[in-house]
């Protein structure tokens, strides 16, 4: 079977392996529980640069291995004069545990104020920000998220040296009643994401040009080859990639991205988040045109994008919600051969009973 053929997993199946993954490296119960529920949605809306294996690829180079993730770590709440903001020290804790809790608290503000905020010091990366601010958008809320990376990947516009993350920015709009799904805008400030260069190396495909340069600063398309990728809409997406900098700079430590690249300079080698959720009630005016309600124009707006002429525009997310109804007509998570036999090295890391790709159904096309 070709690359393209995708096998189902059953999520417990998934789940199982990915705790028992993360338990071999000392991470406590809700750790894991935290890492195998993030890791099973994003599969499930098809966001395969940000699986399991991408989350472990970044425990092995950067966490629990390295130092740069502390398992069981508890969050410390910095006492503030906001009441709509939180600042958090969380100590190196693993990242999809700090921001399932930090996109909740923001949830709770926003019931209470309108607005909540929540900033993230010293925590371990949390992977696809747009998972965290879809599942708050399909609560009925408008979210967003931004964070530095954990290494410097990115090359600043007009140079040659990386000295930026991939900093992605994450939003997510609660469209489900106009709409049939949220909208969410997410993307990372590169033109790809590492965990796509990651994916395209496991399957021997090229990149697509003008997205990653080598050693020498030169433009590559082989996946093998790259040392550094360029900034989504040149000075565009440079400028988002800064603004995340900037954004971790006010949190704590001086040079967020550059935190893991240089061990002994006395920094704090760690990732920031930023979260903010508003509530909708707190835009409204009541005044909309027509007598409509809010969800009644948020769906008008809808209506309008595809207007005669746009039947086939794409809205952000609309990919995400396609491939989650593709997971549950299937019964189960779906993954390539490849990534399986990428989920058998972590089984044997761990001690787990290996997969059989026999023991899991084609998916039916």
């Amino acid at each position: 079977m070709n690359e393209d053929t995708f096998y189902i997993v059953p999520e417990d199946t998934h789940n199982q392996l990915v705790e028992q993954a993360y338990a071999a490296r000392g991470f406590d119960t809700e750790e894991q529980k935290c890492a195998s529920r993030f890791s099973a949605h994003a599969t499930r809306h098809g966001i395969r640069t940000h699986n399991a294996l991408k989350a472990l690829h970044l425990d092995d180079h950067f966490g629990s291995k390295q130092g740069g993730c502390t398992p069981s770590a508890s969050i410390e709440r910095i006492p503030g004069r906001f009441s709509a903001s939180e600042v958090w020290n969380c100590n190196k804790k693993l990242g999809q545990a700090v921001a399932y809790q930090a996109i909740d608290r923001c949830i709770e503000l926003a019931d209470q104020h309108g607005i909540g905020q929540v900033a993230v010091d010293q925590a371990f990366h949390y992977l696809w920000g747009g998972g965290y601010v879809m599942e708050a958008a399909k609560r009925g809320y408008l979210a967003y998220t931004n964070c530095t990376a954990s290494v410097t990947e990115v090359v600043p516009f007009l140079g040659s040296t990386p000295t930026l993350g991939t900093n992605p920015h994450s939003w997510g709009i609660p469209t489900i009643e106009a709409l049939g799904y949220p909208v969410v805008i997410d993307w990372a400030t590169s033109v790809i994401a590492m965990g796509r260069v990651q994916q395209l190396k496991r399957e021997g495909k090229q990149l697509p040009p003008g997205s990653a340069v080598d050693t020498d600063g030169n433009e590559t398309t082989d996946p093998h080859a790259v040392h550094a990728l360029k900034p989504f809409g040149a000075h565009k997406g440079y400028g988002l990639a800064l603004l995340n900098e900037i954004m971790g700079g006010l949190i704590g430590g001086s040079t967020p991205t550059l935190r893991s690249n240089h061990l002994d300079d006395g920094d704090k080698h760690t990732t920031n988040f930023y979260f903010q959720v508003i509530h909708p009630d707190a835009l409204s005016s009541g005044a909309f045109a027509f007598g409509k309600s809010q969800s009644e124009n948020l769906a008008s707006v809808m209506k309008d994008i595809f207007q005669e002429g746009n039947s086939d525009c794409i809205i952000p997310g609309q990919f995400e919600a396609q491939f989650a109804k593709r997971s549950e007509l299937a019964g189960g998570l779906l993954f390539s051969e490849k990534e399986i036999e990428a989920f058998n090295h972590l089984a044997e890391e761990c001690g787990a009973t290996p997969w059989s790709l026999d023991q899991f159904s084609p998916e039916s096309k």
